[in-house]
């Protein structure tokens, strides 16, 4: 849904090659690829029926050549989203595993010849699924799906299905790709006949994956998909980081979620106290929003009930009993509190990650279904189809009514405009990009007497880093222990008193000595 080039009104390998310069002029290192393999498109993709080839909707394979030779020039890395746990219920491996009496292909997924007893326990979509275990009638068995009932799960206890997932990793990686987001990690390797809510664990997958995916380039990056307790952490990484090396924050996101909607940074700065240990080559990954919903589950019911009391009060707002299915900019609304949020995300220490359109504030379509709220077409200009394609009807509708409709929130408009906030976020890729010490260097939460403000500090042999970030909508003054030398990265300085400094409703400041 970033650039359309053949009228298909998807978006391509074309169109996103041709706005590798945008991409670029905005310091994007690495690009995340959503699932562009062949599909029937019942999940938005992630329901694959050829790991080998490319979606048609998509482009050819030549198109997509192309495109990584284009994002090789301007050293942008290329990760690519990688469905592993399961395939659409249509892939060619389900239809023979379902009339297979042999056993050969049917044990690629996960059967029983009973309904278990949790059939209707583990779901991923709460709400909206039924349950985990289906009734095949060719195969007289119920199947095992995680997610949807057209998306079967794989069974990664048989060799064949590991050896499988090793050789599409490495078709892709000689391929050019530099990385892969491993989807829905946790249930890859879990054992559903040990129960469907807390299954057992199989980790030693993870170590025939990575090593298997690394044959080929020894720098490719696994990023994990896999929202666990800070406790299991290291499981994940690998104690000496030998499996992920890098993984997604989510605990960290859902505390900073309530963080704003409170006013209160203590239970952010203790989430990011509790996700501190990890083995030293690994990293993490934050993000505000990504393409799903904000999921919210690890909060406590009051914790959750603020944040959708601030952020989701519509029962349309809301989804899987967990989370809330906005954008960030109608979510937060206040222009000064968005900016604020970015701010916190490039200041954290791992690799900041950002949702293609949230750099110009998109807006949602909340008429949508799910999480499809959120994964409407990027707005680049005032043009038909916001600039996105020129075909007369778009797989998605483009935001055309109210305060985030196309005409008032595009790229063409906030690239003029030195006030916008994708100027802002230029300029925090641009300062990020020039403190290696940010994600590298040791980091401790400054206790500044005020829990309305959250307050890093780096420490490194160049001397130190220290952002301040104020969650209330009320201006206020910490006490902070100044030299006088410290240079204003981003926001102003305004000294009030020894030692004393002002920080705005929703400010930040950035200091460098």
């Amino acid at each position: 849904m970033f650039k359309d080039s053949d009228e298909y009104g998807i978006g391509d390998f074309n169109g996103l090659q041709e706005k590798l310069p945008y991409l670029d002029s905005l310091g994007v290192e690495v690009i995340w690829l959503s699932p562009f393999q062949p599909t029937p498109d019942k999940d938005d993709g992630y329901d694959v029926t050829d790991y080998y080839s490319i979606d048609p909707r998509l482009g050819t394979m030549n198109d997509f050549d192309a495109f990584m030779s284009e994002a090789k020039k301007r050293n942008i890395k290329i990760v690519m989203d990688m469905v592993l746990n399961h395939t659409s219920i249509e892939h060619p491996w389900y239809a023979k595993a379902r009339a297979d009496s042999s056993g050969q292909f049917k044990s690629r997924y996960v059967w029983s010849s009973t309904k278990p007893k949790d059939f209707d326990k583990g779901m991923v979509f709460e709400g909206v699924q039924t349950e985990t275990w289906t009734y095949d009638e060719v195969a007289k068995s119920y199947y095992f799906h995680r997610f949807y009932d057209f998306q079967p799960d794989l069974n990664y206890q048989n060799k064949t299905v590991q050896q499988e997932a090793i050789k599409i990793l490495q078709f892709w990686s000689k391929k050019g790709m530099m990385g892969f987001r491993l989807d829905a990690v946790p249930f890859i390797i879990d054992v559903p006949e040990s129960g469907a809510a807390e299954p057992s664990k199989m980790f030693g997958i993870l170590d025939s994956i990575v090593s298997g995916a690394k044959s080929i380039d020894s720098q490719t990056l696994l990023l994990g998909e896999a929202n666990v307790a800070p406790k299991e952490n290291v499981e994940y990484f690998g104690e000496k980081g030998n499996r992920l090396q890098m993984m997604f924050n989510f605990y960290a996101n859902q505390y900073l979620f309530y963080a704003m909607a409170d006013e209160k940074v203590s239970t952010f700065t203790q989430a990011l106290n509790e996700t501190r240990d990890k083995p030293g080559p690994s990293q993490w990954a934050y993000f505000l929003r990504n393409h799903d919903e904000i999921d919210l589950g690890r909060l406590s019911k009051s914790q959750r009930n603020k944040v959708y009391e601030k952020f989701g009060p519509e029962g349309n707002m809301q989804l899987y009993n967990r989370g809330i299915r906005r954008r960030l900019a109608p979510m937060l609304s206040s222009p000064e509190k968005i900016k604020m949020a970015y701010s916190v995300l490039y200041s954290l220490p791992g690799a900041p990650v950002i949702r293609s359109g949230e750099e110009i504030g998109m807006g949602d379509d909340l008429t949508l279904a799910e999480r499809l709220s959120v994964r409407t077409p990027m707005q680049w200009n005032e043009e038909k189809n916001a600039g996105f394609s020129n075909a007369q009807k778009t797989i998605r509708p483009v935001i055309s009514m109210g305060k985030y409709a196309y005409q008032k929130v595009n790229v063409a408009d906030e690239s003029v405009d030195q006030h916008s906030l994708l100027n802002y976020i230029k300029r925090l890729i641009e300062v990020r990009r020039s403190l290696p010490e940010i994600g590298t260097a040791d980091w401790q939460i400054m206790d500044l007497k005020n829990d309305a403000v959250f307050a890093i500090e780096y420490r490194s042999p160049n001397g130190k880093v220290i952002i301040l970030h104020n969650f209330s909508g009320k201006a206020l003054e910490v006490t902070l222990p100044l030299t006088g030398k410290e240079k204003v990265l981003i926001g102003r300085k305004e000294v009030v008193g020894k030692g004393k400094i002002y920080l705005a409703a929703y400010g930040q400041l950035w200091l460098k000595s």
